[in-house]
Formats: C-alpha cells, sequence, structure tokens
C-alpha cells in the first residue's frame, strides 16, 4: 500500500502538537500534585520477616494493609519465605506486633530485623538522579551529534525527554506511588526510546546522502516509512511481554510495568514523530551530510 507524502507529514506534525500538548499537561500536573514519591525516597519502617514458604505478597498485604491503613510494600527476600514489606508511620503509637499479627493469619513468623529508613538518604538519592540524568542527557547529545548532526540529535533528545516527562506526568495525574523500581523502568524507557531513534536517525541520515536534492519533507516520511513496520513489530512484542509482566508479576511490579507501558508507548510515536520532525523545522538539509571539498589552496 502506497502511502501518500502530504498526508504522512500531516499525521508527523499533529502528532507532535499532541506531544506537545501532553508535555504540557504533564507539567501542569507535576506541579499542581507533584510526585508521590514511595518510602525509597520519603524514609519510613522497613521490616524483614520469615514465615511459610507458601505464604504470597498478596496474603502479606491482605493482613498488612487494613491495619496500617496504607498501601505497604512488599517484596520477597533472597529465599522462599523471607519477606521484606515497607510502610510510612502515620502516628506516634507503638508499632503493632507484626509477628503475633502474621502468626495468627497466616501462620508462624518471625520478625527478623526492623529498621527506620531515613529520608535523608531519599532526598540525597533525588538530588544524585536528577544529576546523573542530566550528565546522561549531555553525553547522549554529545555522541548523537557526533554521529548524526546537531539537528538530528536535538530531535532524538527531545523525544528522550518527552518519553521521562509523559511518564513522570502519568504517576503526577494517578498519585501512584514512585519508589526504585519505578526509577529503573524510567532507565529502561530511555533506552529503549534512544534506541529506536537511533534507527529511525540513521536511515533517515543515509536517505539524505543518498538523495542530495531532495526535499527534507518527503526524504524523513521516506526514512519513517521505510522503518515502520521494524518499529510496530519491536514495540508491540515489548508491549506484549510488560501487559503479561503487569497481569502476571503481582502489585509489586505493578508501577514498574505501568512506566515501561507509557514508556514503550509514547517512545514509539514520539521517535517517528518529534524525533523526525524537530530537525526539520531546525532546516536540516541533504547538503548538511555531503562532503565537503577540501581546499587546494596552500
Amino acid at each position: 500500500m502506497k502511502i501518500d507524502m502530504k498526508t504522512a507529514t500531516k499525521c508527523r506534525y499533529l502528532t507532535s502538537y499532541f506531544s506537545i500538548a501532553l508535555m504540557v499537561l504533564s507539567f501542569v500536573f507535576i506541579g499542581m500534585k507533584g510526585i508521590n514519591w514511595g518510602i525509597d525516597f520519603t524514609g519510613g519502617m522497613s521490616v524483614d520477616i520469615s514465615t511459610n514458604s507458601s505464604v504470597t505478597s498478596e496474603q502479606l498485604k491482605d493482613v498488612l494493609d487494613p491495619i496500617l491503613d496504607q498501601e505497604v510494600r512488599v517484596q520477597e527476600g533472597s529465599s522462599s519465605g523471607k519477606w521484606n514489606f515497607r510502610y510510612q508511620p502515620t502516628s506516634t503509637e507503638k508499632t503493632p506486633d507484626f509477628a503475633k499479627i502474621l502468626s495468627d493469619n497466616i501462620g508462624p513468623t518471625e520478625i527478623i530485623q526492623t529498621q527506620v529508613v531515613g529520608s535523608s538518604f531519599g532526598d540525597e538519592m533525588k538530588q544524585q538522579g536528577f544529576i546523573a540524568g542530566l550528565i546522561c542527557m549531555l553525553f547522549i547529545m554529545a555522541y548523537l551529534s557526533y554521529r548524526f548532526e546537531w539537528r538530528l540529535a536535538s530531535g532524538s533528545l527531545l523525544a528522550l525527554a518527552h518519553d521521562v516527562i509523559l511518564v513522570f506526568g502519568v504517576f503526577a495525574i494517578t498519585q501512584m506511588e514512585f519508589n526504585l523500581t519505578e526509577l529503573a523502568a524510567v532507565l529502561a524507557v530511555l533506552g529503549y526510546s534512544l534506541n529506536d531513534s537511533i534507527i529511525i536517525a540513521d536511515r533517515l541520515r543515509e536517505t539524505l546522502r543518498a538523495n542530495p536534492t531532495g526535499d527534507t519533507q518527503i526524504l524523513n516520511n521516506e526514512a519513517v516509512i521505510a522503518t515502520f513496520s521494524r518499529t510496530m513489530v519491536t514495540s508491540g512484542t515489548t508491549l506484549i511481554t510488560i501487559i503479561a509482566l503487569w497481569i502476571m508479576g503481582g502489585s509489586s511490579l505493578h508501577g514498574f510495568a505501568i512506566a515501561m507501558f507509557v514508556g514503550v508507548l509514547t517512545g514509539t510515536w514520539s521517535s517517528i514523530s518529534v524525533g523526525t520532525t524537530l530537525p526539520e523545522l531546525l532546516k536540516l538539509k541533504p547538503v548538511h551530510y555531503m562532503p565537503k571539498e577540501i581546499s587546494a589552496d596552500p
């Protein structure tokens, strides 16, 4: 099926405008509601327990959530029957007798260790995470500028920022907890989106080199169409895996799966639209990839 070039250009531009609107909306909600930082960032109580190997995280949450009047984060330990759960103390009342409560509801339970997670550690992680992300973006920009030319690099970098901002926007809108697991998902989204952007940018560069007198809009569309099937297959199979993880991975991986789902979904269209439209607006032309003549003058 032949795709009309004018229609392809219109679709890229409309999708780019839609992306800008979503980014603005995300900034609004992040500013108004903020991110619901989890215990990994705000601090709280961390409890390690040992219980029957047949106990599941859902059973633990069914017992702990009503008692603590909050959604408790439960993670499996290093071996069968070992669990760690974290919660945010809401008052100065005495800590519940978890050993007795859990023993009465799920079977014999032993408290291995109880720790207080300080908020200063979380503040330090936020600061270092921001600095690391900024340095990462600068290095990515430098690498892409060296390999593809700064206009194409700008498009890829904006596509990366777009994906991360939308993930944070979803967490701000839904007020889901954002912990280290979700941060790992954001970093994975960065890698996935960058790979997709590089594939399209590489094809566009080769198309520009092969057509020194061609129109950038048309060449952009040709590059997108040439890589479209690969992008859809890659994104589709990745999304299927993420959905399976979302459904089968349990509540402890819901946040990770949602962050990955949003990031891969937005990364697919941002690589196609944002990553190619911005270089076009910055007047990218085939001449920028033509070999430069060496002067014969001494």
